[in-house]
């Protein structure tokens, strides 16, 4: 089956990305960033237990789920990239990277793409870029991830990125970013499929905001796993979770105030207190909000208790 390209509605993602895979967990993700808005949502594709897609260049945006039903078919990345390139009348000015859950990879540059353009197949990865400002992006991508292999997927995603910024990344610039991660066994539940997805989708620096997003993400996986440790009466993990958190965003209210009215629901009165005052002398909106928890149950304390906080 032949697909029609119309190249004026095909989305200018000019951009670099990578797709990879950490052998040890098993997850998969795709890294990108471009002078062009919201390029997460056209360029980055994936499924648990599947693979990942980025489809860039001048889009075709179909790629990304094709590739991923093809994957699903059986397919290896090679046998599904081939399948949609040659069904494609525009093939020249795609670029196109495929990863699957094996690790297997496959990565297309037409020959019509804007230089500088040109991509790296390697071990549980794939790096790709188009209309970049030197022709040294792709390879130093490639060198970024393969030496950052110490940190979890994510990182390493975005370490990568950085490396293409040292070389000239875009020539247009820069704009947005995404990081997509999806785990290794299909999720049992579809909703839970994207393990961390995140986007800046208009930035001066959207690989520095991406960055800090992501650490923002690990600090509030901190409080969900303080808060696991609180159900199962493990008050020192859970504070030890709530403290990994607060010092990585120490300025954050909200994961204050929550912290505080976890410590509260658990009868740690003097330690809940202390966390109280100091985000109401900041914003006393957060008293207020105090003052409401209650009738929804998510602050269950005694009536004494509760005035005790609201005067502090």
């Amino acid at each position: 089956m032949k697909y029609n390209f119309d190249i004026k509605k095909a989305p200018f993602a000019h951009t670099y990305s990578i797709v990879a895979r950490d052998p040890n967990t098993g997850e998969m993700g795709v890294g990108v960033q471009s002078h062009y808005f919201s390029v997460g949502g056209v360029v980055s594709w994936g499924e648990s237990g599947v693979g990942v897609v980025a489809t860039q260049s001048l889009v075709n945006v179909s790629f990304g789920l094709r590739g991923l039903e093809l994957l699903k078919q059986g397919k290896s990345p090679r046998e599904a990239l081939d399948i949609l390139i040659t069904a494609d009348e525009g093939r020249d000015v795609r670029q196109v990277a495929i990863l699957d859950a094996q690790g297997r990879v496959a990565a297309h540059t037409g020959s019509k793409c804007i230089v500088h353009a040109g991509h790296i197949e390697g071990d549980n990865f794939s790096v790709q870029a188009n209309m970049m400002l030197t022709d040294k992006v792709w390879s130093a991508m490639a060198k970024g991830f393969e030496s950052n292999n110490n940190l979890p997927l994510a990182e390493r995603i975005v370490k990568t990125m950085e490396a293409a910024e040292t070389v000239g990344g875009d020539i247009r610039g820069k704009q947005s970013a995404a990081i997509l991660i999806v785990g290794g066994k299909e999720a049992e539940n579809k909703w839970e499929d994207k393990i961390i997805d995140l986007r800046v989708e208009d930035n001066e620096e959207p690989v520095k905001e991406l960055k800090r997003l992501l650490k923002l993400y690990r600090a509030y996986k901190h409080m969900d796993n303080g808060d696991l440790a609180m159900e199962h009466d493990d008050m020192e993990s859970a504070l030890n979770e709530y403290d990994s958190a607060l010092t990585m965003f120490p300025d954050n209210l909200e994961m204050k105030f929550w912290t505080a009215v976890t410590l509260a629901n658990n009868k740690k009165i003097k330690e809940a207190s202390n966390i109280f005052k100091k985000v109401f002398d900041k914003d006393n909106n957060w008293r207020l909000l105090a003052e409401r928890l209650p009738e929804s149950e998510l602050l269950t304390v005694s009536k004494d208790d509760l005035k005790k906080f609201l005067s502090l």
